[in-house]
């Protein structure tokens, strides 16, 4: 074991340092993940490390093409805590867990040293419905409720959207899954007309609170209906089913709705791709790494959010009662680096991470970004027609 980690991984470290300084990737994610491999009393063979560590430089490297030179904009409400907020990102994802049900919340407050904070909660639920007893084929259905509120104008979002999702098993001697999801809504919009200023309200004399606006519209609300489509590909990596991967891609506002406060809008919500990417490999029996990415492309916007964690088991000897700890680090593209710890206490996990500005806003939120605690439940119903009882069954 020493011989092969010696002979590659040297190697190995020096290939992917030379990826992430070009790429502008923080490398402290990795050497952690590499520190606390070897002081693991966890590892069975360094071929499992050597693999292990070229998958990763896999996919640092397919994140970096994605990204490329560009820079990140604004866009559509996002969450750093993107491995609990599976159905935003694309709903083909709805059912890929071990288990029968899910419930995820997230809760974010962003900005609040450089203005009135933004907040919002994401809520998502899914429950996982084998076609037939001991079959290989699932539906997934759940459900996607989002609020958001931002800005001194109180400009608030509510986002109530069902999701279904069909699982077609491609392979009867591995979890290898074709996953097609449909999401689709109502969101409705609301602002505080009360709060908006304009640059009409000032004069020499200063800020004139019952001076006109100049602005026409008298809207306070719209709604309007949005979709999206997705689609999963996912296997396990090798004979080991605790090895997995998947790849899948998602398309936003296939329904192009007009959105804005003034009659006859002709603004359109830009449709949106989202590509997104995972990995879970295991070390050993108690040790593993996730690695997950997406990549978004808005109009002329582009974002990516790409990491790793590294999850360690604990188990109390007295109640037989299973830990896991995860701790790791993610980053924003050219926006912030998001250190995040998390805990199972099964069938709970609680998470909470901070993103540490590194943008052009630096300056002014001196380094200050969002902060982001959640809340998830994830367990077997154990009834007739578990997916527990299933030979095959779609799992991340």
């Amino acid at each position: 074991m020493k011989k092969i980690t010696t002979l590659y991984l040297p190697l190995i470290l020096s290939r992917i340092s030379a990826l992430l300084t070009t790429s502008s990737i923080s490398v402290s994610a990795v050497f952690l993940l590499f520190r606390l491999h070897a002081l693991s009393p966890f590892i069975v063979a360094g071929i499992s490390l050597r693999k292990c560590v070229y998958a990763t430089f896999l996919f640092l490297y397919f994140v970096n093409i994605f990204a490329g030179a560009n820079a990140l904009k604004a866009q559509d409400i996002h969450f750093s805590q993107l491995f609990e907020t599976p159905l935003l990102r694309n709903p083909s994802l709805a059912g890929l867990f071990t288990g029968d049900v899910r419930v995820q919340s997230v809760h974010r407050r962003q900005w609040n040293s450089v203005t009135i904070p933004y907040e919002t909660t994401s809520l998502n639920a899914e429950i996982k419905l084998p076609l037939s007893q001991g079959g290989n084929d699932f539906f997934t259905v759940g459900m996607q409720f989002m609020y958001d509120q931002a800005g001194s104008t109180s400009f608030k979002s509510t986002h109530v959207l069902p999701v279904v999702n069909f699982h077609k098993s491609i392979s009867a001697e591995k979890n290898k899954y074709l996953s097609l999801g449909f999401m689709g809504g109502y969101i409705a919009r609301t602002i505080d007309r009360s709060k908006i200023t304009t640059n009409n309200q000032w004069g020499s004399g200063g800020f004139d609170p019952s001076a006109p606006t100049g602005e026409t519209f008298t809207n306070t609300n719209y709604h309007y209906w949005d979709a999206t489509l997705g689609a999963t590909y996912s296997s396990n990596i090798g004979e080991n089913d605790d090895n997995n991967y998947y790849v899948g891609v998602a398309y936003h506002h296939i329904t192009r709705p007009k959105v804005g406060f003034y009659q006859n809008s002709k603004q359109v919500l830009p449709t949106k791709l989202v590509a997104s990417v995972g990995l879970k490999y295991n070390f050993a029996e108690d040790s593993y790494i996730t690695v997950q990415a997406d990549h978004s492309r808005q109009g002329p916007y582009r974002e990516t959010l790409a990491g790793l964690m590294y999850s360690m088991n604990f188990v109390n000897g007295i109640k037989e009662t299973q830990y896991t700890l995860h701790v790791g680090t993610y980053l924003r593209w050219k926006d912030a680096i998001i250190p995040v710890v998390k805990m199972d206490y099964a069938p709970f996990s609680v998470a909470v991470s901070y993103d540490a500005n590194i943008s052009q806003l630096k300056p002014a939120s001196r380094g200050r970004g969002g902060f982001e605690v959640s809340l998830s439940y994830l367990a077997f119903r154990d009834k007739y027609n578990s997916a527990r009882d299933a030979v095959r069954c779609p799992k991340f």
